[in-house]
């Protein structure tokens, strides 16, 4: 396999990964915002009272978007990777 291939299969690979990761990190990101704002409103400093709305967040996102993500990963597979692997 020639670098240039190679190279452009990593970042091709990696793009699809940040696609695929930015909705379920904006949630985290829009939920932690949030509560930490309601913390420092009402004085609340509890450490689980951020975990439990941000992973509720992450799963309910994740479920979300679930087809979106599987459906850039098998275009990501048949565009790329499988022909490599048969040699087309």
């Amino acid at each position: 396999m020639r670098e240039a291939v190679f190279f452009d299969t990593l970042q091709h690979g990696l793009w699809v990964a940040v696609l695929m990761s930015i909705p379920i990190l904006g949630a985290a990101l829009v939920a932690g915002v949030v509560i930490g704002l309601l913390q420092a409103l009402t004085s609340v400093q509890e450490m689980t009272l951020t975990f439990v709305p941000k992973l509720g967040a992450i799963v309910i996102v994740f479920w979300m978007t679930m087809g979106f993500m599987t459906q850039i990963l098998v275009s990501y597979f048949h565009s790329s990777i499988i022909p490599q692997i048969t040699g087309g």
